[in-house]
């Protein structure tokens, strides 16, 4: 790992503030003063900055309620992101799990654990995920019924798996699907006849968004929440 990219992992240096360090002579690795920034360093050395000890970084797990009007990705040149949510030195090496569209809401995990990210994604892993909206017009129990069962969405040649469907009022609704296709709820709603008119995810598996957070808080995650998956 490069030194620079390494001490904006650790501290709260960006990564050309972390350069800035490092060619004034405020770094030592195992002793010795480095001033290049694309130095190798590795999990066994002794670094300090100035007279600090640093750790090595280790996985980060984190639950952000993502407001409206940010995109799930980690760089974009035209819209604001959830990474620009959290701070600079855990936001450069985070990556997002799943997706929420522009103007969804709601429960967003951000992890730099690979494997955990998979285990959470794969459709072979059939993680439920379960959303409130509200709708354009009422539903009926027809329509509730087919959500159930598995839809047809347009474009594509298979029905959706069965899903969970909860009535709140004549157009709210929790619906708790596996797969993750793309813009799949506001599909499956419009295969029967609707529109989504807002749409908020609550849970991912067993794991709830926190009613105490606020859109655009995150929290770290507990060792017990990152074993649900």
């Amino acid at each position: 790992m490069r030194l620079d990219f390494y001490l904006s992992h650790v501290t709260d240096l960006a990564r050309k503030a972390s350069k800035i360090a490092a060619s004034k002579g405020r770094v030592t690795v195992n002793g010795e003063t480095i001033k290049k920034a694309n130095h190798p360093v590795q999990e066994t050395d002794v670094i300090y900055l100035d007279d600090t000890r640093l750790a090595w970084p280790s996985e980060g797990y984190y639950l952000l309620y993502k407001p409206a009007g940010y995109v799930c990705a980690t760089e974009d040149a035209e819209h604001s992101t959830v990474v620009d949510l959290l701070p600079s030195h855990l936001g450069q090496s985070l990556k997002v799990v799943g997706r929420l569209d522009k103007d969804t809401t709601g429960l967003l995990l951000l992890t730099t654990d690979g494997q955990w990210l998979h285990r959470i994604t794969s459709p072979k892993k059939a993680c439920n995920k379960r959303y409130r909206m509200t709708l354009l017009d009422s539903i009926d129990d027809a329509a509730l019924e087919q959500l159930e069962k598995g839809v047809l969405l347009n474009g594509e040649s298979q029905l959706t798996m069965p899903a969970v469907v909860e009535r709140i009022s004549d157009n709210e609704i929790f619906l708790t699907i596996q797969e993750g296709k793309y813009h799949q709820v506001k599909r499956m709603l419009a295969a029967v006849g609707n529109k989504v008119e807002t749409l908020h995810r609550d849970q991912i598996g067993g794991l709830a968004l926190d009613e105490g957070l606020n859109p655009g808080e995150f929290r770290e995650l507990t060792e017990d929440e990152v074993g649900y998956f």
